[in-house]
């Protein structure tokens, strides 16, 4: 009888260590499965954009900043018109923002503010130089409406009405450049709030088109 009992007594306690052997197996597997497949906050933000996202914020940041630096120029001067000026303030009140917006987002990707297809660019605004005197800035790709150093100065050498007309026909230019830019955002970008700011700037930027056109006819 005793042998019997000890028996069966060896018996369950086989099968409970075998059941909790399986048991704790089973959970280690399940912690190993969930650990690879779950991926980090960082892996799931880089699957969210793509090097057009990139490209374009590297792009417009120095555009923007030029369009402001234009803006500068002209608001300096005397003899501006009214229309044309306040076109300038908002051109500032619009795209500084974008500017800020494009640096957090790069921040955001762990991308530099400089890259192969940005050449010049080796910091933020803040600590960047005249748009017209950074290097390589008549080199870099895809900078569609960028003005040339001489544009600038044909800009910085204008007075009163002649000034005002010149930064209407380069804004154009510039403007036009942007919108072509944005739209290769939209077809390609992956981000969907870089995607975004793209239709804004595209829309924005075409009306202010339409307005200095209507201006020009009234200098």
């Amino acid at each position: 009888m005793n042998k019997k009992t000890l028996a069966a007594g060896a018996i369950a306690l086989a099968v409970t260590f075998a059941a909790s052997a399986c048991s704790d197996s089973g959970g280690d597997e399940a912690t190993t499965a969930t650990a690879t497949s779950a991926p980090t906050s960082a892996e799931t933000n880089s699957a969210r954009f793509d090097q057009d996202d990139v490209m374009f914020s590297r792009m417009m940041i120095p555009h923007h900043a030029q369009a402001i630096e234009m803006s500068d120029m002209l608001l300096a001067k005397d003899g501006i018109p009214e229309p044309v000026r306040a076109l300038a303030e908002q051109i500032k009140a619009e795209q500084q923002p974008e500017i800020e917006q494009f640096e957090a987002w790069l921040e955001e990707w762990g991308m530099p503010m400089r890259g192969d297809d940005a050449p010049g660019m080796n910091g933020h605004m803040s600590d960047m130089p005249s748009v017209s005197d950074m290097p390589g800035m008549d080199d870099m790709p895809h900078m569609d409406g960028m003005m040339s150093e001489q544009d600038m100065q044909a800009l910085s050498d204008a007075q009163g009405v002649d000034a005002a007309r010149l930064f209407l026909e380069q804004m154009i230019v510039h403007h036009e450049g942007a919108i072509e830019m944005a739209q290769d955002e939209i077809e390609d970008g992956q981000y969907p709030e870089t995607v975004e700011l793209a239709r804004t700037i595209a829309d924005t930027q075409q009306k202010e088109i339409d307005t200095m056109r209507q201006l020009l006819t009234t200098l």
